[in-house]
């Protein structure tokens, strides 16, 4: 997902896998907390410009990165959660 075609990706991490992509640091932090109710670790890496006021766009792309040994439940849980409350929009990979 991103505003440009030549959008970022997130970055690999040894042993930790991105499960979501959000424009919004609000969603990332959702779906945090949402995956810590089922024990699964999770951590936001920012790129977000604090400079700016973007929320759109290369310059605002927030991630959420679990585990490797956690991608299959978090990818699970986050999909439960997108279905149960489709208002709450999911861009995971």
């Amino acid at each position: 997902m991103g505003f440009f075609s030549d959008a970022p990706k997130p970055n690999d991490i040894d042993n930790w896998v991105c499960v979501l992509e959000a424009n919004t640091d609000l969603e990332v932090e959702m779906a945090k907390n949402y995956l810590s109710n089922f024990k699964i670790p999770s951590n936001i890496l920012s790129k977000r410009d604090s400079a700016y006021s973007l929320n759109i766009g290369e310059m605002a792309m927030v991630y959420l990165y679990v585990p490797k040994e956690f991608e299959k439940k978090a990818r699970k849980a986050l999909a439960d959660l997108e279905e149960e409350d489709p208002g709450f929009n999911l861009d995971a990979e």
